[in-house]
């Protein structure tokens, strides 16, 4: 496609998109340093200390229960056969469609002081009803989260434990250790790299969850820097508490980095691990383990919003769900368009030239997914009103009618902050596919007088059409589940699907937030059915044992 365009020109418009990727960091950033003393010390004496201890509890809490959930059953369906294995090694993944937000609202409305369980508890069995655990605490939040992501872990310590072959495996058991030493001792060291990569992604995922923890109540830097915002109309006190997380951020960001290296010299994928038939007991120990997980991550929650939905739907199905429907796809389309058109033009920037300054410069490019949705606001607010200024005073030079503002409130903001945050779904895919692209097409072409738009269209889209369509669905997925940056950002008037479902859980609302919420969750599971059922086909030996 760019093969006659300037490699430097290629060079150039990576380097504008990396720059509108790190715009709103470096802003935050500069904001935690021209901090007003004032504003530093009500924050470190009223707001720090409960947010930095809430936020801690959420992400220990969360990642040691994703830990467990996800190495157990990964575990389970990489080296076990027992009853519903082949099942359950692709369902599990499906809880990755219910946003966690929709997790929250679902358990909240179910286990609530008002909602059925305590209520059937307290007609039936009046004498425990006093000592049924408060949904709406740490364990709660901890636990909706961990039920929403966990496939995280999973993924990942599955491909761990599948890419050691069993050799490993083979040699530990021939010394006599048994299963549990083994997976201790050998199987969990071995996959380490991967399961660390998968709990790299739940802290990002929990650090950045603004959705879940409104709905509890619980107080983390992500509603601290809304509050800041819209409570205390405080955009200087917001853009100070989001350097913090920016901070956190770049920390996690570069560990992920150092984790991704160090999973290549883990690999010893020649032989396929062999798995141990289970006998009846503990084959329907395992099945009611994993069926119990998948029941309450995912079952339970589709259960409890057809029934919701089906109570209200008379009542949402009007015109204004058909304009939450509409706005929603049109900024998912939108954003889609963008992103996947900057996806594309960056992969081609890579493969044209493919030197260390460019494999950095993508890499910026690629670190928006790591920022929380409050965070980019804040920092994308900062850069507007900046430009704005200069806007309206190069118009002014020129003779124009000063005007309040140019960008700001304008619907063209949330597209481009669609694409800093989900850019790297978008280029993943349609970098993969690049690989088919070889320098020898690109001569045998030039030999036939192919060239220019013509080699586009008649050679490399086909070729990349499989990576374009997967990154656009997993883009727009993503888009329509997005909530902070759309609640904060959106132009008055303009709601999506995800900003109602706040709206209405902050109300208590949740059987009418039931109808929104499933259409999310429908969207949701188009590319994780695809990833689960077409993308995992490769067969296992079984041995009993």
């Amino acid at each position: 496609m760019f093969q006659h365009i300037n490699n430097n020109r290629n060079f150039i418009v990576s380097l504008f998109f990396a720059g509108m990727v790190i715009s709103p960091v470096m802003v935050i950033l500069l904001s935690g340093f021209q901090a007003e003393i004032e504003i530093w010390t009500h924050l470190k004496q009223y707001v720090l200390p409960d947010l930095v201890k809430n936020t801690a509890i959420l992400i220990i809490g969360v990642m040691f229960t994703t830990a467990v959930l996800g190495i157990s059953l990964a575990w389970l369906t990489s080296f076990y056969d027992f009853l519903g294995r082949s099942i359950f090694h692709r369902i599990l993944l499906l809880p990755l469609a219910i946003p966690a937000y929709v997790m929250a609202f679902i358990y909240t409305g179910l286990l609530d002081f008002s909602g059925p369980v305590q209520t059937f508890i307290r007609s039936t069995i009046p004498s425990i009803a006093p000592y049924f655990p408060q949904i709406r605490s740490a364990w709660g939040v901890i636990a909706v989260i961990s039920l929403s992501i966990f496939p995280y872990v999973y993924l990942m310590a599955s491909s761990g434990f599948r890419s050691m072959g069993k050799s490993m495996i083979e040699t530990s058991q021939s010394l006599h250790a048994g299963r549990l030493y083994t997976l201790f001792r050998v199987t969990i060291p071995m996959a380490r790299p991967w399961i660390f990569g998968g709990l790299i992604l739940v802290f990002m995922e929990t650090l950045a969850d603004f959705g879940a923890v409104s709905v509890f109540n619980y107080d983390t830097f992500t509603t601290g820097v809304y509050k800041a915002w819209y409570g205390f109309f405080s955009i200087r006190a917001a853009s100070q508490l989001a350097s913090i997380l920016v901070v956190i951020v770049l920390a996690i960001f570069i560990a992920e980095s150092y984790f991704k290296k160090k999973q290549q010299f883990y690999t010893n994928g020649h032989q396929a691990v062999v798995r141990i038939k289970m006998n009846r007991t503990r084959s329907f120990f395992a099945f009611g383990f994993c069926a119990a997980i998948f029941g309450l991550s995912f079952v339970v929650p589709v259960f409890q919003l057809l029934i919701w939905t089906i109570a209200s739907f008379t009542v949402e199905i009007n015109a204004h769900y058909v304009t939450l429907l509409k706005n929603t796809i049109v900024l998912g389309v939108m954003g889609t368009v963008f992103t996947m058109g900057v996806a594309i033009i960056l992969a081609y920037s890579n493969r044209s030239m493919g030197d260390i300054k460019t494999g950095i410069v993508s890499k910026l490019c690629l670190s928006g997914y790591a920022l929380p949705g409050t965070v980019l606001a804040v920092g994308m607010m900062g850069v507007i009103a900046w430009l704005d200024k200069t806007l309206i005073e190069m118009i002014g030079i020129f003779g124009g009618y000063p005007i309040s503002g140019i960008l700001k409130g304008t619907l063209w903001l949330l597209p481009v902050c669609y694409m800093i945050r989900f850019l790297t779904a978008g280029y993943t895919p349609v970098f993969s596919n690049m690989t088919r692209l070889t320098s020898s097409m690109d001569e045998a072409a030039r030999i036939m007088k192919v060239t220019g738009f013509k080699l586009l269209t008649k050679i490399h889209l086909p070729l990349l059409r499989r990576g374009i369509i997967t990154g656009s669905i997993l883009v727009l997925v993503e888009i329509m589940k997005e909530m902070p940056v759309t609640l904060m950002l959106r132009p008055f008037g303009w709601d999506t699907l995800a900003v109602k479902i706040f709206e209405l859980t902050s109300e208590g609302e949740w059987e009418r937030a039931a109808l929104p919420a499933i259409t999310l969750v429908l969207a949701g599971m188009i590319p994780i059915i695809s990833l689960t059922f077409l993308g995992r086909n490769k067969k296992q030996n079984v041995i009993t044992g």
